[in-house]
């Protein structure tokens, strides 16, 4: 029997990592940061396309500074966790292993708060959107419900579900450079040479992508729960007219914020969007 994560409740110092399996016995890595008094909510932190949870480390703190209980995993493929680098054979493999870590965080009796940045804020998007057990508001950056189609990214769509037939593990290469992730493009510079970052995404994990994305739209206005969607104006890798489905959904509420880049977070005005965060969290759950 595959063995699952500890029980967060073992785990007593903050900013700890620990190491699980996912229901499909992959390995999982997880960081949690723990406020130093008693936590008001919790928070599932999912991060992005190719990246990992130890780049949140200071949205971590700030979260746990502010008396939330956080947790965050590596996404299958990414970072230290097990799977094949930047796939998936169906999406809902990402939507099994968020459902795990929300019913975890359910027995600490807290109020639950999902965030999700850039893919990660689509996983949360079509998770909400599904028949699982609901967190009791969600936070998205950067959601990528929509992306700008070049002429070879319309050319691989197509041909793509041929591709994936044969070949589902072949990879696509991004061609970003160090100035799409953030107008500090100190950003871009070093998280392209973090050497746990994957410059691509496989066939499968693509067309998967763009099945969610239509999902994810097409349920916008009736995932019956409290929204929060901040979107970079100038965001050059999900544009911002992705989030604006969220501008007039019933419960959202949705930010533009016009001198930043896709990572909000990691500008260098980034903790005081979470201080933000913070505040609509608690006007939002009354905590």
């Amino acid at each position: 029997m595959a063995r699952r994560p500890r029980p967060l409740t073992e785990i007593t110092m903050t900013a700890i990592i620990d190491r699980g399996t996912t229901r499909d016995g992959l390995i999982q890595l997880r960081r949690r940061w723990q406020p130093s008094g008693v936590a008001r909510a919790s928070v599932l932190l999912i991060h992005g396309l190719g990246e990992h949870c130890g780049r949140y480390e200071r949205v971590g703190d700030r979260l746990a500074a502010a008396g939330f209980d956080v947790v965050s995993i590596d996404n299958r493929g990414c970072g230290e966790s097990g799977g094949v680098r930047a796939h998936v054979d169906s999406w809902d493999e990402y939507l099994d292993d968020i459902e795990d870590q929300l019913a975890e965080l359910r027995t600490l009796d807290l109020p639950v708060v999902l965030i999700g940045h850039s893919l990660g804020g689509l996983m949360a998007t079509t998770y909400c959107a599904s028949d699982r057990p609901k967190p009791d508001a969600v936070v998205v950056s950067g959601p990528a419900l929509g992306v700008d189609l070049r002429t070879k990214d319309k050319i691989m769509s197509f041909v793509g579900r041929f591709i994936r037939k044969v070949a589902p593990r072949f990879e696509v290469v991004d061609d970003f450079d160090a100035t799409v992730f953030a107008e500090d493009v100190t950003v871009g510079e070093k998280f392209l040479t973090d050497p746990l970052r994957s410059g691509f995404m496989t066939i499968s994990l693509a067309l998967e992508t763009q099945g969610a994305m239509a999902k994810a739209n097409a349920a916008v206005n009736s995932l019956g729960l409290a929204v929060l969607a901040l979107h970079g104006g100038r965001d050059k890798i999900v544009p911002p007219w992705a989030s604006e489905p969220f501008e007039n959904a019933p419960g959202a509420t949705r930010v533009v914020y016009p001198e930043l880049g896709h990572e909000v977070f990691n500008e260098p005005v980034g903790m005081e969007l979470v201080d933000s965060v913070v505040e609509w969290i608690e006007s939002t759950l009354d905590v």
